[in-house]
């Protein structure tokens, strides 16, 4: 019944995307709330109406390019994506950040959600450089970075603000014509990993 309200961006094999907006706002907070302590300390997304209002503010300002992730079986909420900054111009560069809902951890959801939103990003929107910050103690989001072919760029001591503490960060990146080179088959107008890519 979700699928029918949102606006769907692009379908791979198991997951979808789609805009954030008013009409997911409880089945976002469901989400985050029910996976606080899975979330922390590594990210602290909105869990209450009044901070998903501001991030949809944030996205509605250009601060940031949100996208959902739902799983094609049931329409089910299973993570959320941002490319946070995006300074586009001679730049076309932005950090990217996510979380995944902690009842769908370790099935592969997120590797291919964030694999659309690559293909997305260097495909459609234009962008040429996208980096991952990751705090070198989240094994699971390094494991992440690490299958999409993310490369290691450096180390950042006290780095970003996370919680209400400067925390050291590992510097991941993706160029456009990297992720390009792998993904995309000439045959084909839009591949991820081998899938294709429906875009609607």
């Amino acid at each position: 019944m979700f699928g029918r309200r949102r606006k769907i961006i692009s379908r791979g094999e198991a997951v979808y995307l789609f805009a954030p907006g008013k009409d997911c706002a409880e089945d976002f907070l469901f989400l985050t709330a029910g996976s606080r302590s899975f979330h922390h300390p590594w990210v602290y997304p909105a869990t209450d109406i009044k901070r998903y209002r501001a991030y949809l503010d944030r996205l509605e300002n250009g601060f940031a390019k949100g996208f959902c992730v739902a799983r094609n079986a049931d329409d089910a909420l299973v993570g959320v994506i941002n490319i946070n900054d995006p300074i586009m111009g001679g730049f076309r560069s932005a950090s990217l950040g996510y979380y995944g809902g902690a009842p769908y951890s370790g099935r592969g959801y997120m590797s291919e959600g964030l694999a659309l939103v690559l293909d997305q990003a260097f495909t459609v929107m234009d962008f040429h450089r996208l980096e991952a910050n990751i705090q070198p103690e989240n094994v699971a989001s390094l494991a992440l970075v690490k299958r999409l072919g993310f490369r290691k760029e450096g180390y950042s001591p006290a780095f970003l603000k996370v919680g209400g503490e400067w925390r050291d960060h590992e510097r991941w990146a993706m160029l456009a014509e990297e992720w390009i080179a792998v993904h995309t088959r000439p045959e084909a107008d839009a591949h991820v990993s081998g899938r294709v890519t429906q875009v609607v």
